[in-house]
This record gives structure tokens, C-alpha cells and sequence, in this order.
């Protein structure tokens, strides 16, 4: 009895998708799912541009196995997350144990 149920709940859902399917060829001009026309900021939601700005310039800083005892010469100090790193060049590296370690910025 339980296999029977099953295979009826199976050929609904075949039935159910075949007739969703075929719905668009009987009637064309008819759309299930409207346009959406979201306009942010309005009229619920003041604060959303500020959210995206901030989620889009969130970076991640991960640490390497790569330590250097000094900085190579021309090093500026920069701050990313309230982190202290210094760029130089292209590389950027932390403070960490009296040394500096190199860390990459995703």
C-alpha cells in the first residue's frame, strides 16, 4: 500500500508540472510570476543603500605562513576591519609576535 501511494504522489507531480508546462502554450498572455519593480528605499526600507554599501566593502583578512622580521622599505601603515596592516607594494602584512606576517585581503 505504501509503494502504491507513492507512485500516485509521483504521477500528480508529473501531472502537476506537465500542465504547469503546457499552461503557457494554452494561454500565452496569462503570467504566473509578475515583474517585480523594487525600489529600494522606498517606502519601508530607509536604510538599504547604506546596507548594501556596507556588506559590499566588508573584506576578509586571512593569514599566511609567510613571516618577515622587518618591513621592506616604502611600507604604508593602513587600517581594514579596525586591523592595522601595512601595504607595500601589492602585499600586505600584520603586525604579530614581534614579526610581521603576510595576509591576503578577500
Amino acid at each position: 500500500m505504501r509503494h502504491r501511494s507513492r507512485r500516485i504522489g509521483i504521477a500528480f507531480a508529473a501531472l502537476a508540472m506537465i500542465l504547469a508546462d503546457g499552461a503557457s502554450s494554452i494561454a500565452p498572455f496569462v503570467d504566473f510570476v509578475g515583474d517585480a519593480h523594487a525600489r529600494v528605499g522606498r517606502p519601508a526600507t530607509p536604510g538599504s543603500v547604506a546596507g548594501v554599501a556596507r556588506r559590499t566593502t566588508r573584506r576578509v583578512i586571512r593569514r599566511s605562513a609567510i613571516y618577515a622580521s622587518t618591513l621592506p622599505a616604502g611600507c604604508v601603515r593602513t587600517s581594514i576591519n579596525g586591523g592595522v596592516l601595512w601595504q607595500c607594494g601589492r602585499t600586505y602584512y600584520q603586525p604579530y609576535g614581534g614579526r610581521y606576517v603576510v595576509v591576503y585581503i578577500d
